[in-house]
């Protein structure tokens, strides 16, 4: 092994955090904020005390402020007393990546430019913008990435996924947010050749290295796992599920996958050597790793690639919570679920939460021994979830859905929770609620 190599390993250890089995990168900003998508750990995991026992019950949630908007499924990230998130304003095709102050919601900056989009459900971008130390990274619906200094919002470097390396773009367009590992931002891009995958150097945009060959990109963002005491990137796209080396890309295992449609959209979860996924159409699949990480096998995996006659767990967007002995989600038509994860044995289900139709969402978040779910009717609830089912302690109205899908008002934007408060948008508003004790 080279000194290079030596060094990386010593760098990428101490920026790893081993947390109910699951390793992420250290958290980029302080311990309450939520300076990326699933928050510091990336693990969809709230660890702020102080925290409300329950919601009022009946209206909505009185607001610390409000804030108008453009369009877009973006969700806000918090950091450093900024809140960051994207929009679209569809008068004049352009994107826009706002900076707003987190204590009183007034704009700091915005950074605009042009896209028109070519994508279905173009309703603005999607992704999460991901901030490290004085840099906030973004990726727009039609490839547009950018660097920028949290300041100002100044370019630092951008790069266009179309322009620069021939991506195809996948039918909705780039969602996934980038991994930010010490100087590198790893990211989907889809290019050729070999450029699925392309890390960059964080300050100065410099390709590092490319992996695997496939143009079709999918919607998972990288995940950062340790197996056999080394760390991987588990890259799940539309073919494969694939682990890569964070030093070179070089791949280490993979295992076929293959999704309909490219719907490889949930984070896949890791607990020790087993790793699970969810997709819409094709179900759950649960993954063991070798003890030397060189290699993966499929534990057990759904039978079913209907949406409706579905076993297990067949999830669109929502990323499931899994413990190590179960697993919760929402599966196509929006029944909360819980299954064992040994076999993938449903336990129970339950509409309580969530309603009914094609592709109905609900984020999980985790906190102490309750989970924080916001579904896509806007609702804010507090619940336990356990083996013995569903129980929900409050409920309230966080923010109104305002997109109209099949037929129903719906919002499919992801909520940060930082500085003791909830930060919600929609295609009009971006909101705080403080959900303190005091």
């Amino acid at each position: 092994m080279t000194m290079r190599s030596c060094s990386f390993l010593r760098i990428l250890a101490g920026c790893l955090a081993v947390t109910s089995g699951v390793v992420s990168a250290t958290r980029p900003a302080t311990a309450d904020d939520w300076p990326q998508w699933g928050g510091p750990r990336r693990d969809l995991v709230w660890r702020e005390t102080g925290i409300v026992d329950t919601l009022p019950a009946g209206g909505t949630l009185p607001r610390q402020w409000s804030t108008p908007i453009g369009e877009g499924y973006a969700g806000p990230a918090v950091a450093n007393g900024r809140v960051y998130v994207m929009d679209r304003i569809k008068a004049d095709e352009t994107e826009r990546v706002l900076c707003l102050d987190a204590d009183s919601g007034k704009l700091l900056w915005k950074h605009e430019y042009p896209a028109k989009y070519k994508v279905d459900y173009p309703a603005g971008p999607r992704m999460t913008p991901v901030v490290v130390d004085d840099l906030v990274f973004t990726i727009g619906t039609m490839g547009h990435m950018f660097c920028l200094k949290v300041a100002d919002g100044s370019v630092v470097w951008k790069k266009q996924f179309v322009d620069d390396f021939d991506t195809k773009l996948p039918i909705w367009g780039m969602v996934a947010s980038p991994l930010v590992l010490e100087d590198q931002v790893i990211t989907l891009v889809g290019g050729v050749p070999s450029a699925l995958v392309v890390s960059f150097d964080k300050r100065t945009g410099k390709e590092l290295w490319r992996s695997l060959e496939d143009t079709e990109v999918g919607y998972c963002p990288p995940v950062l796992c340790e197996f056999g005491g080394k760390p991987q990137i588990i890259i799940w796209h539309p073919q494969w599920v694939s682990a890569i080396d964070p030093q070179d890309g070089h791949l280490i295992w993979e295992v076929p996958f293959q999704v309909r449609f490219g719907l490889c959209i949930p984070q896949p979860r890791q607990v020790g050597n087993r790793l699970f996924l969810t997709a819409f159409y094709n179900g759950p699949l649960m993954l063991e790793v070798a003890d030397d990480g060189s290699d993966a096998k499929v534990v057990w995996k759904g039978k079913s690639s209907s949406e409706i006659r579905t076993d297990g767990l067949h999830s669109i967007m929502s990323t499931p919570i899994f413990d190590g002995q179960h697993i919760y989600g929402v599966c196509s038509y929006g029944q909360l679920r819980c299954l064992d994860a040994a076999d993938g044995k449903r336990l129970w289900e339950t509409r309580e939460a969530t309603g009914e139709g094609r592709w109905w969402n609900a984020f999980l978040v985790a906190h102490e021994d309750r989970v924080f779910l916001h579904n896509e009717q806007g609702d804010l609830i507090i619940a336990k979830l356990s083996p013995k089912g569903y129980q929900e302690l409050s409920r309230s109205k966080l923010i109104e859905p305002t997109r109209e899908v099949m037929g129903r008002m719906t919002i499919w934007s992801q909520p940060a929770f930082a500085m003791r408060s909830v930060f919600a948008r929609n295609d009009k508003e971006l909101v705080r609620v403080n959900l303190s004790k005091n």
